[in-house]
């Protein structure tokens, strides 16, 4: 009864954990987004935010990428490697059990130690034995709770870098789709004005065969016509290389996407405003900081680790068994054997190691709070640059939809006063010039707002398909 109470009363201070506790650090982050050009600050973040690209194959696209990408699936494993790690630390806190049992047949010397067997040495003899054995922790200073508590933060961590590598192969996926229908888009505006570069070609050289103009209107004419055809393969290898980037993203071999994806199809066009969401909000979403945070967690819990090795530690220990010299003998009561009793192991003098290894925990903690505090201010500066980025895109988008407008009407009219014999060919040239260069602009800007919108998405730390 005296022992029993004796390893009640043991358990019972075992939750006593030395070092401190673990306290969220709070994000030092504005009350309200200011509102801007095409985001709305009063809105909750949509966090399928691919979803308002209105592209159903882009959202098809990502959804494979986070099935199939190799990094996912590396990360997603790191998860299920940490849980196991975790599930080891937790088994510290429950008594361990096992069973064992052997068999010898043997000879002593009948001139050394007693021969168990009772024949000095004269004949060989058989030993059998079977035992349970338990044995536990009691874990008076919380040494293995933090230890369970760092394996459980190093879980958060894993589950947090998966997050975060999710979201990069999302945002990847969709950058890389916007710029191939960019390339596209502009592959498009190349092959129409090649074929008004031709139709100006023919008209200048009937012309010059009426005797109507000079050979420098025909290689103008011809001058530019070349220089739209050169470059189309450009575009074309671009439209390749992104296609092949879009097929490593879903762990495809090159050119597996080709067929699905060669076929032009109009740049995303999302909706008008983004959602941001509140900033407090952006702590729980952005996995940087919840990887930060989880580090945080760990490095405090290390120090409990630390601290509770300066005081002892107790095990108990126990035994139930049988050891026979006969195995008919091995099940009776005469064969029986058992032990129980605590062990104590108290750390005396260790040269400093453990006094060095505290002042270690305590200044990785120190660089673990700085780097959280460096995570959260960089993530709100990377959301006000995407935001400005995002405005100012808008903004010159509609300025560039403006300028093609314009000269689209003045090319028409420099052709017709050319065909009227009231300029010159070099008029028109440098009209269609401006043209191809303001709608190959305007196809950029088209793109750039986008991918500027897949930024800003995941500077709030927009989510990923997770049931993926």
């Amino acid at each position: 009864m005296k022992r029993a109470l004796l390893a009640l009363a043991l358990s019972s201070v075992a939750a006593c954990s030395v070092g401190p506790d673990f306290q969220r650090p709070q994000a030092a982050l504005p009350a309200q987004w200011q509102d801007s050009a095409g985001t709305r600050a009063d809105a909750a973040l949509d966090t399928a935010w691919w979803q308002q690209l209105g592209d159903p194959q882009l959202t098809a696209l990502v959804t494979r990428a986070a099935k199939a990408n190799l990094d996912v699936r590396s990360a997603a494993n790191r998860v299920q490697q940490s849980q196991a790690l975790r599930q080891v630390s937790g088994s510290e806190q429950l008594p361990g059990l096992s069973a064992r049992g052997g068999y010898q047949r043997e000879r002593n010397s009948g001139e050394g130690l007693n021969d168990p067997s009772g024949q000095n040495g004269r004949a060989p003899f058989e030993l059998w034995s079977g035992a349970l054995d338990a044995s536990w922790e009691v874990d008076l200073w919380g040494h293995v709770q933090r230890s369970v508590e760092m394996a459980e933060a190093d879980v958060q961590f894993s589950q947090a870098q998966r997050d975060a590598v999710g979201l990069s192969i999302a945002a990847r996926t969709a950058t890389d789709y916007i710029r191939l229908r960019g390339v596209q888009a502009r592959l498009a505006v190349a092959r129409e004005n090649l074929e008004i570069a031709r139709q100006s070609q023919r008209l200048t050289q009937t012309r010059y065969e009426n005797g109507v103009t000079t050979n420098l209107d025909t290689a103008n004419a011809a001058a530019l016509v070349a220089t739209i055809e050169a470059s189309l393969p450009v575009l074309q290898a671009q439209q390749d290389r992104l296609i092949n980037a879009l097929s490593y993203l879903l762990a495809e071999p090159p050119g597996a996407l080709a067929d699905e994806l060669r076929t032009p199809r109009a740049i995303p066009d999302p909706a008008p405003d983004v959602p941001m969401g509140l900033p407090s909000e952006l702590a729980q979403r952005r996995p940087d900081i919840q990887r930060s945070e989880a580090a945080l967690h760990r490095a405090t819990a290390a120090i409990g680790v630390a601290k509770a090795d300066f005081y002892p530690r107790v095990s108990l220990g126990a035994s139930f068994g049988s050891q026979a010299l006969a195995g008919s003998d091995l099940g009776s009561w005469d064969s029986r054997s058992w032990s129980f009793g605590p062990s104590l192991y108290l750390p005396i003098f260790q040269g400093g190691r453990l006094t060095g290894t505290l002042e270690l925990r305590e200044h990785q903690q120190q660089e673990a709070a700085l780097d959280y505090q460096r995570v959260v201010l960089a993530a709100w500066h990377e959301v006000d640059d995407a935001m400005s980025d995002y405005a100012a895109e808008q903004q010159h988008h509609a300025a560039l939809g403006e300028a093609v407008r314009q000269n689209t009407v003045a090319l028409g009219t420099a052709r017709d006063r050319y065909n009227q014999g009231a300029t010159d060919f070099i008029n028109v040239l440098g009209v269609q010039r401006a043209l191809l260069a303001t709608q190959s602009q305007l196809v950029d800007s088209a793109t750039a707002a986008a991918i500027d919108r897949v930024r800003l998405y995941r500077a709030l730390g927009g989510g990923w398909p997770k049931d993926a």
